[in-house]
């Protein structure tokens, strides 16, 4: 069936004060936050509800909704300015699942990688191909971030390596790594829906063997490996920059993205004191910074 969406516009003082009205005082369905001025969002840390300066709310109704009536709960809540903006619409009902498979290609990393839908067929079944059903967490290879870090893989010599993936999110590079030629792969995650959906996509492409996840409280002491990727975001590779220079061998390689490009010199800078850094590469406003540890 159809649906009404109601858009309005708010602020971080009282987007989550109007999310709470809308749905208990006027049946919204589901209330969605977007940046009013396409500002970078990032990953809120655990527990954290992170806005923007200026948000855009979404509420989303039965097409059967009095819309009259929904406008009036919000002017009488008082939480917006008299004559708050708003905009109503109809939404066709889709089925949104399948709409989103359908859009979802074969993908080619550098020569040889390719990252496919499990539900399509491989263009080349001479190349290296991982099979992916992305399902709960983070990574397609669809975001320039991951794409960054799987040309990275396909250009380095992975032949019998040890491989750590921090911030594995739903396998894509661990699983790569793997059929690139690594020996074995720890995947590290926070979240332990990321450890299922990794373990799930190895399975799916036959490597489960030779993957090893773990939440970070729970993974081996002093381990470290001969490549270390992370694919997180800024903050948390300049906080946990001890740590994770402490994962690569002497001599090992470290790539990491998740970085915007006035980001990427000051990520870089936490790392210079162990690492040579390599020349960073940009796509769009994303970045990858790797590097070589010293010996």
């Amino acid at each position: 069936m159809p649906w009404i969406q109601i858009k309005l516009n708010a602020t971080k003082e009282n987007a989550e004060m109007v999310s709470d009205m809308l749905m208990e005082e006027t049946g919204a369905l589901s209330v969605t936050f977007l940046d009013a001025k396409d500002t970078p969002i990032f990953e809120p840390l655990p527990g954290e509800t992170r806005l923007w300066g200026d948000i855009d709310i979404l509420a989303l109704y039965d097409a059967e909704a009095d819309t009259q009536f929904i406008l009036s709960q919000i002017k009488a809540s008082g939480m917006l300015a008299e004559g708050f903006a708003h905009k109503v619409e109809q939404l066709e009902d889709k089925d949104w699942e399948r709409e989103w498979m359908d859009n979802f290609h074969p993908m080619q990393f550098g020569e040889r990688l390719w990252i496919c839908p499990s539900w399509r067929d491989v263009p080349d079944p001479e190349a290296v191909n991982v099979l992916l059903d992305p399902g709960l967490a983070f990574g397609t290879g669809t975001h320039p971030t991951t794409a960054l870090c799987l040309e990275w893989l396909e250009s380095i010599d992975l032949a019998g390596k040890t491989v750590i993936d921090f911030g594995c999110g739903s396998g894509i590079l661990a699983i790569a790594a793997i059929k690139l030629g690594a020996e074995k792969v720890i995947g590290i995650d926070i979240d332990p829906q990321a450890l299922v959906a990794s373990k799930d996509n190895a399975e799916r492409n036959g490597v489960a063997e030779q993957l090893h996840v773990y939440l970070p409280q729970d993974q081996p002491e002093n381990m470290i490996a001969d490549v270390v990727v992370a694919n997180i975001l800024a903050a948390p590779l300049r906080e946990l920059s001890p740590i994770i220079k402490g994962l690569v061998k002497p001599n090992g390689l470290l790539a990491m993205s998740g970085v915007l490009d006035t980001q990427a010199e000051d990520v870089a800078n936490y790392y210079r004191d162990e690492l040579h850094i390599d020349p960073i590469k940009a796509q769009t406003e994303w970045c990858r910074i790797s590097g070589r540890k010293q010996g």
